[in-house]
């Protein structure tokens, strides 16, 4: 008897339904990025392209750790995947492949067929333009950025100004290398700040995304442009074929009134062996190679940053902040910044927003999702035994205690369910809001 391989009645239902699922996922307001059970990408839809500046053929056979800079602990994705259970309204600040720093708040949940987990979902709601709104960097007014206000007592910061002014009294094309964060976009501006005579304006080109039209639109300016100073924010983001095109651009003899930098993210050595990195744009930007290091290999540098970050404050919000305590300077010294002087400064711009008459820095108004971060460096903070009566102790007001009490207890949940509200709540026998509301009063 021959089988009937004819479409059921469900099956042509669901084929009659597949473009409008497209259309759905293509045009929801939220983004979706949904991977296989061996972390590979399998849904990436417009609203996450946009999001996070890649295309799926970025994303297409490579697993998330390649594609952002996070661990394996910090990905909700990939601990839902493990876990197999979903992980609800989680905000997730990170840097992807490109560089660029994304905040969005995530619902994560895996997906079972027929009982077996076959992988996992994340709708994430972009909230970066917001994030910039409330906490908007205090650095920029507006002012120029020259080298007499860049921060710098390390010697290799000193040492990146140094030829980074000889580079703007030779008016050479200059390679900034190093790691998302670490100020490189500063330095070029201060070359352009230093040049003599002084070119008319300081334009960034972003490569952080794969808009091929992107290099059509400024080789369209540029004729028309004054000369100006043209800065191509990380170059090996590009594809083989636009870093041809941007090669021939600067090249371009009608263009030659204009000063070409760029930067790079990691070794070029590395990246052209790697076929990132086209040889012909290294060598032509190469004319000077200035090498922006690492904040935890510069932790000097920390304490006069938060130093101006808070003098700048003062002067736009009359606040009377002046600096941190010794506690939290010691974290600050002792954290490893992975995203370098922008992650300081973005958490400087949390703390500031809820600031009223403090003047320094304590321990409890560091954001929650910092503490728990640095939770091994303080080491511990608050033991078991701290909560007992002891006779070389001063005893606290009963209030006072409790209150310690439950900050040590809740930090400890939280800690031990990574941060994640709901789990937390459910251990604790309470509601997500109820636990909401103690956490926001730690904060105070």
């Amino acid at each position: 008897m021959k089988k009937d391989w004819r479409e059921s009645p469900v099956e042509a239902k669901e084929m009659k339904l597949l473009p409008f699922y497209r259309f759905a996922s293509d045009h929801v307001s939220v983004g979706i990025h949904a991977i296989d059970h061996n972390g590979r990408t399998i849904l990436y839809n417009e609203k996450m392209k946009n999001i996070e500046g890649l295309d799926l053929k970025d994303v297409a056979d490579r697993s998330l750790l390649e594609l952002f800079q996070f661990d394996q602990q910090e990905s909700t994705l990939l601990k839902v995947l493990q876990s197999g259970e979903h992980v609800l309204n989680v905000k997730q600040t990170y840097w992807n492949r490109n560089g660029h720093e994304i905040t969005t708040i995530n619902d994560t949940y895996p997906v079972y067929e027929e009982g077996v987990l076959i992988g996992a979902v994340e709708l994430a709601r972009d909230v970066t333009t917001l994030e910039r709104l409330v906490y908007q960097p205090l650095r920029r007014y507006g002012e120029p950025i020259t080298f007499s206000v860049i921060t710098a007592v390390s010697e290799s910061m000193k040492q990146v100004i140094s030829t980074a002014k000889k580079a703007a009294t030779a008016r050479l094309s200059v390679l900034l290398v190093g790691e998302a964060g670490t100020g490189k976009d500063l330095v070029a501006e201060g070359i352009h700040y230093a040049l003599s005579p002084p070119l008319l304006h300081f334009y960034t080109l972003y490569c952080h995304n794969s808009d091929p039209t992107i290099l059509n639109k400024l080789l369209e300016d540029l004729p028309i442009l004054e000369a100006s100073t043209i800065f191509c924010e990380r170059i090996d983001l590009l594809t083989l074929g636009m870093q041809q095109q941007l090669l021939e651009m600067v090249n371009d003899p009608a263009l030659g009134d204009h000063l070409f930098l760029a930067s790079v993210g990691a070794d070029p050595v590395n990246l052209i062996a790697s076929g990132e990195l086209l040889k012909e744009l290294y060598y032509f930007f190469a004319a000077m190679t200035i090498v922006v290091t690492p904040l935890r290999e510069r932790r000097e540098d920390i304490d006069p940053f938060v130093h101006d970050y808070f003098a700048r404050h003062r002067v736009r919000f009359g606040s009377s902040i002046t600096g941190l305590t010794e506690e939290v300077r010691e974290i600050f010294h002792s954290y490893d910044w992975p995203g370098n002087l922008k992650e300081v400064e973005i958490l400087l711009d949390e703390i500031s927003s809820m600031l009223t008459i403090e003047v320094l820095v304590t321990f409890e108004m560091l954001p929650l999702h910092f503490k728990l971060k640095v939770q091994e460096i303080r080491e511990p903070l608050k033991r078991p035994e701290d909560f007992v009566v002891q006779t070389d102790r001063e005893l606290l007001p009963l209030d006072e205690y409790l209150r310690e009490a439950e900050m040590y207890y809740l930090q400890k949940v939280m800690g031990r369910f990574d941060g994640n509200i709901t789990k937390a709540a459910g251990a604790l026998g309470m509601s997500r809001q109820n636990l909401q509301y103690r956490l926001r009063k730690m904060k105070k």
